[in-house]
């Protein structure tokens, strides 16, 4: 089995750097890595023409495109064009690997004896020196159609590359919850198994975390449209997530 790594990238110089590093360490060197930039305008492609002869010398595939796109699910959805992996991830350019964990996903799915959509493990979640938390949710359909707050960290996991040409790519007219929208998709029919460690490193300062309100209303449209919760239910869940995030807010100020 072998795997496909995929990156956007948009102004990403002061941080892709350390994700590019992350796969350089990799105890186990089958895999390609992708990376889909959204025309940046700082130095991120000098970044990525500077590691080219680097991931030649370990002899692993290393490619990158560079032109304007929609959204990072327009990115993703171009990296999947060209992914030849048996297992797709999407790491994300402000994320990275701990040096063992294509290693251990490998295992798990060597010790698999059944067949398998998504593999997950646990995430730490860093935002500055202080705020470090460990994301180790355990995937059921039950919770998961209800509070994508308690969902396995994405940049965590790997999709077996069948699931895509079952269940179709992401939906670009969704900006930030797309990644939450596509494994709502196959309902409780998802089959998932988790390592009970920890990959990968999450940044704090993505997307998600800087527009909470969005995040909550792209998540009772895709818990609506696709994952079928009743109206009553999404308008609920979306309130009581908004209310505590504001308690939340407010303690910790």
């Amino acid at each position: 089995m072998t795997f496909t790594i995929i990156t956007a990238t948009y102004n990403s110089e002061k941080t892709i750097a350390r994700s590019l590093d992350s796969l350089l360490n990799q105890t186990l060197l089958d895999f390609e890595y992708i990376i889909i930039d959204g025309n940046s305008k700082d130095g991120t492609l000098n970044i990525l023409k500077s590691y080219e002869s680097k991931f030649k010398e370990k002899g692993l595939t290393f490619a990158w495109f560079s032109e304007p796109d929609s959204g990072i699910y327009d990115a993703w959805n171009k990296g999947l064009k060209y992914a030849k992996g048996d297992w797709i991830s999407f790491l994300g350019s402000d994320d990275y690997y701990l040096n063992d964990a294509l290693e251990n996903y490998f295992k798990l799915l060597s010790i698999s004896d059944k067949p398998l959509d998504w593999i997950y493990s646990n995430v730490l979640f860093v935002k500055g020196e202080n705020n470090k938390r460990l994301l180790n949710s355990v995937w059921s359909w039950k919770d998961f159609r209800r509070n994508i707050k308690i969902t396995p960290a994405h940049v965590g996991s790997f999709h077996n590359k069948l699931f895509f040409k079952t269940y179709g790519v992401y939906d670009t007219t969704y900006k930030i919850a797309g990644d939450y929208e596509i494994l709502l998709r196959p309902k409780s029919h998802l089959k998932t198994a988790k390592i009970e460690i920890t990959t990968a490193i999450m940044d704090g300062g993505g997307v998600s975390n800087n527009m909470i309100k969005k995040v909550f209303g792209e998540t009772l449209r895709a818990k609506r449209e696709t994952g079928g919760v009743s109206l009553f239910l999404c308008y609920f869940d979306y309130y009581m997530s908004l209310l505590k995030f504001k308690i939340k807010s407010i303690l910790n100020r």
